[in-house]
């Protein structure tokens, strides 16, 4: 087992089987040694077990936990792309996060601290300090609170 595999297992963590797309685009794409990922959203067995908009049905709590869903899926997503190997991820490079609010809900920051969290926890102060943008919408697809897009530098 891998160090990065090894610091997942050791949060009570592991990847899920990475997503299919909802719709006609592929879940990664990868040039030369970046690799991004599209928007993924908390889905665990094809089911959304969080739904709605923070500041209205959820709470910053409720918000964080489809954080950390979603980035896993991202992950995982990122990882099945390069052929199940979490080590081949050099570095985490950027993270988007989008939250469904409602218009006075201005603690969006707390939302996606939960997915640079835990993308630090597993990928170490080095590889895991990334630049982020912690954006706030009016709805998302499947009535999704959160969905998250990585960009890392990887190596084959």
């Amino acid at each position: 087992m891998s160090d990065r595999a090894a610091r997942l297992a050791s949060l009570g963590l592991a990847l899920p089987d990475a997503p299919t797309p909802p719709g006609r685009y592929v879940s990664v794409y990868r040039h030369g040694d970046l690799c991004e990922t599209a928007g993924h959203l908390p889905f665990v067995d094809g089911e959304m077990p969080i739904t709605g908009a923070l500041g209205a049905a959820l709470d910053v709590e409720a918000g964080r936990s489809a954080a950390r869903i979603a980035t896993l899926n991202a992950l995982s997503s990122m990882v099945s792309h390069l052929g199940g190997n979490l080590d081949r991820i050099v570095r985490i490079v950027k993270m988007r996060g989008y939250v469904t609010a409602t218009a006075d809900f201005a603690e969006h920051h707390l939302v996606t601290n939960a997915a640079s969290e835990l993308i630090l926890d597993v990928f170490g102060t080095e590889a895991g300090a990334h630049v982020r943008a912690s954006v706030g919408v009016p709805s998302l697809p499947f009535n999704g609170p959160v969905e998250i897009e990585i960009s890392a530098l990887v190596r084959d």
